[in-house]
């Protein structure tokens, strides 16, 4: 609930009770301020009455018969002394410049604030109630009507006399009147009643519920929500009339329209006066309550709750309890609620104060934010509302919600918030910074800097800088990969960490940093030989991005123990930087990388390396066996009896055999594969590939007494020599392994071949007849020669194709008969035979 200050920010008088709801998480709805100013003294001396609000100024009546005009702020603009008692109602039209005044002793006025033009009646029993029509500024719509005993209805005719009608009379006194558009809505001490002036027909009559409460101290409350919507509010019950148009089929004597009640339901306290806002109510509530100490009622602070009205009753949105002057003393029938449509404002008025509450806009919202600690929350509204609010600032919030932060400790959070909040503002930037080195929490801003367009002074980041070298080696290391080396002087820094490299020489973290920081300073040479030292997978990168191939010539071994594969294909990529001669060189001392190199250099090209196959042979006999015979098989540049002589020294075999083979020594390579390798299967492949009448023989010498060697030859000869030769040669009685299978392959072998020669004999047959009688027919078709070109020899072949004379070669060049040129590119075709003819 909500304690009621001054407007000039001074708290109430009274206000000594605490809000029972003061720490509510729920935040009010409105916000409350006392009329000062003119009213203060006003009150001091007098009572209010009655009040009546208009957009453009309010007007004020008292106990002592005095009707004040005030403005919004509550300065008194005009007076007007109407009578020495109380003043009961005031009523004002739509374009506030006429006003109805009634008071207790029976007096009425009506007449304009800004013409001459006046009505002035004294009756012989109190007025309680006037109003006038809203349009009474209007020449067509000067009515007013008067409450007592009676409600009088008062028009002035064309004459320009007042003509005065009865309404209603009958029901004890009119307590209340309210006027809107065509319908005039009162109250007395039986219910509520409508009278529709256009149609001059009442249309209602709405019952008082509880009738045991006395009507005059606890009045009846009435409020046009629009045109159509009257809210009654009388004791505890409010009701919702709507004025519906009646069907036209049930109009016969009944008045055009009726009263429909939407909504009825029951509050727990007294009601002493309503006012719409948007679809919800808002209501002033009289309370009474029970000492806990005493068996007795006191009067409490009155309540302005704001409802929403329901079929069958209401939903409490919010609730204030509010501390008025002298509201011990004060009854139901004291406290009046006005209200301005035009900005929802609500006057709460008591005889000796009048408090205005107003619906609470974003700077309200963000200031209740601000004092529930909701930072966050305040920042986001202000941020999304930044052109609406008129007391903050969104930098202020922000720098409010940092401050706040760094008080709980939450310093990453509060950094965070830096990069947001401060955006290009330098100073703050720099205060922040020097705020949280105080607090020695430099690490936590650091992520944050900014580091773009807007850049702090160098001096700012040195700082953060030097803070993470002496406590964290990581973090430095990660800054100065982050940060743009604009942002500091790089020689200041590489100077720091080299002083820190003196009691550390071997730390890495540092070391790689180092490197980082000559690389940015364009010391490549520098940032090189750490790279090298540390083994470091940037190193490759930093010599393609900045070229700096004639920096490491003398550093090729350094990068071949670093990553061979890498350093090899770099160095074959950028032949044109660094010769080979240049890497053989560097690499003599060092044979098994020397043989990597020219592996790869002869994998790309097998003649670039040329002069160094020679010198390849013992090293890939020495390190790479697996890859010298592919490599003698595809060099024609290795000296073979250099190769013979390493490979014989070595026991190399394979190597050996196939050394011989292509000095042509096929014979003495047979016998080691017999001799040395004792494997028939190599032999027979060996004596396949060379093709060579001499070796089959030599092989089968040689196998001719050895058993398994024979079944060999018997299962894989067939194709290639005549089996019969081996089984002659075979000695009577020798057991032989799987002869009988050896002998039956080489059956089904030579059964396999004769398949294959009466197969390829039928297609020859067959190709044959088909080409002699292609032949036959094309020698037999006619052959069209005209005669239309000029007098020159045409030769004719029967395949059909005609050529000049003259294109052909000469009958010299080609012995016997000439044949097509085209035919004979494909083996002679048939038909190419000579025609010669003359034109």
């Amino acid at each position: 609930m909500a304690e009621v200050e001054e407007k000039g920010r001074k708290p109430s008088e009274e206000s000594t009770d605490e809000s029972e709801e003061e720490d509510s998480e729920e935040e009010p709805k409105l916000k409350y301020e006392r009329l000062a100013n003119g009213v203060t003294e006003i009150l001091q001396k007098d009572a209010a009455s009655c009040m009546t609000v208009h957009d453009k100024f309010l007007a004020l009546g008292t106990h002592f018969g005095k009707v004040f005009l005030l403005d919004i702020q509550g300065n008194v603009t005009q007076k007007f002394d109407i009578s020495p008692v109380k003043i009961n109602q005031i009523s004002l039209d739509e374009s506030g410049e006429h006003v109805g005044i009634c008071s207790e002793d029976g007096k009425v006025q009506v007449f304009g604030l800004y013409t001459r033009e006046g009505f002035h009646e004294n009756f012989d029993c109190p007025i309680k109630v006037v109003a006038l029509h809203p349009r009474f500024s209007s020449s067509n719509c000067k009515q007013f009507v008067t409450g007592g005993n009676k409600l009088l209805l008062y028009e002035r005719n064309w004459l320009n006399r007042w003509k005065t009608s009865t309404l209603h009379e009958g029901e004890g006194t009119i307590t209340n009147v309210q006027w809107r558009a065509n319908l005039i809505a009162w109250a007395n001490n039986v219910g509520v009643k409508i009278y529709d002036i256009s149609t001059k027909q009442r249309i209602t009559n709405v019952l008082r519920d509880n009738v045991s409460l006395r009507p005059d101290m606890y009045p009846c409350s009435l409020c046009w929500k629009d045109n159509t919507t009257l809210i009654v509010g009388w004791g505890s019950s409010i009701k919702i009339c709507a004025v519906k148009e009646r069907d036209h089929a049930e109009m016969r004597d009944l008045p055009s329209r009726y009263v429909e009640i939407v909504s009825a339901f029951e509050t727990e306290f007294f009601i002493s006066g309503l006012a719409p806002l948007a679809d919800q109510l808002v209501t002033l509530y009289f309370v009474k309550e029970t000492s806990d100490h005493m068996e007795e009622e006191f009067r409490a602070r009155p309540r302005l709750d704001i409802i929403q009205p329901l079929a069958e009753g209401c939903e409490e949105i919010s609730s204030d309890a509010l501390t008025v002057r002298n509201f011990q003393e004060n009854e139901c029938r004291d406290y009046r609620l006005e209200h301005s449509e035009g900005e929802s404002l609500f006057y709460i008025i008591s005889p000796k104060d009048i408090v205005v509450a107003k619906e609470r806009d974003q700077d309200d919202h963000i200031d209740w934010l601000l004092d529930k600690k909701k930072y966050e929350e305040a920042l986001m509204a202000a941020e999304i509302s930044f052109k609406n609010i008129k007391r903050h600032e969104v930098q202020k919030i922000g720098m409010a919600y940092i401050n706040h932060l760094v008080e709980k400790g939450d310093y990453d959070s509060a950094a965070r918030k830096c990069q947001k909040v401060l955006g290009k503002n330098m100073e703050l930037w720099e205060n922040e910074v020097y705020r949280f080195k105080t607090i020695g929490q430099l690490k936590a801003i650091s992520q944050y800097l900014p580091r773009g367009d807007l850049r702090l002074r160098p001096a700012i980041y040195e700082m953060i800088l030097h803070e993470f070298l002496k406590t964290d080696y990581e973090g430095f290391a990660m800054l100065i990969r982050e940060w743009p080396g604009e942002l500091y002087n790089n020689m200041t820094v590489i100077q720091a960490v080299t002083d820190h490299l003196k009691k550390d020489p071997a730390n890495g973290t540092l070391l790689t940093t180092l490197a980082e920081l000559y690389t940015y300073d364009q010391r490549y040479d520098r940032a090189l030989e750490i790279y090298l030292r540390l083994r470091h997978k940037d190193v490759y990168q930093l010599i393609h991005k900045h070229n700096l191939f004639s920096a490491i010539e003398d550093k090729i071994v350094l990068l071949m123990d670093f990553d061979k594969e890498k350093a090899v294909d770099m160095l074959l990529d950028n032949e044109d930087k660094i010769s080979m001669d240049r890497v053989v060189e560097e690499l003599r001392d060092r044979p098994e990388l020397l043989h990597i190199y020219l592996h790869k250099l002869f994998k790309r090209d097998h003649h670039k390396g040329q002069k160094h196959h020679e010198r390849q042979i013992g090293l890939y006999a020495e390190y790479d066996r697996p890859n010298l015979l592919p490599f003698l098989r595809d060099s024609i540049h290795c000296p073979l009896e250099k190769a013979l002589e390493i490979c014989q020294e070595r026991y190399f075999v394979e190597e050996t055999v196939f050394l011989l083979s292509r000095m042509g020594n096929c014979r003495r390579a047979l016998q080691m594969i017999m001799e040395e390798l004792e494997d028939v299967d190599k032999a027979i492949e060996f004596a396949k590939e060379q093709d060579d009448a001499e070796l089959w023989e030599d092989l089968i010498s040689y196998s001719i007494d050895k058993p398994p060697f024979i079944t060999g030859l018997l299962n894989n000869i067939g194709t290639h020599v005549d089996p019969i030769l081996l089984i002659h040669r075979i000695k009577e009685g020798m057991e032989i392994p799987n002869l009988r299978d050896s002998l039956v392959k080489i059956l089904q072998d030579y059964n396999l071949q004769i398949l294959l020669r009466e197969g390829c004999k039928k297609i020859l047959v067959a190709d044959s007849l088909s080409l002699l009688q292609k032949n036959h027919r094309t020698q037999m078709r006619g052959v069209r020669v005209d005669d239309m070109a000029q007098n020159f020899s045409v030769v004719v072949f029967h395949c059909r194709h005609m050529f000049h004379k003259e294109c052909l070669p000469s009958p010299g060049t080609i012995p016997g008969v000439q044949f097509c040129n085209i035919c004979s590119a494909k083996r002679r075709g048939p038909g190419s035979g000579i025609l010669e003819m003359k034109k």
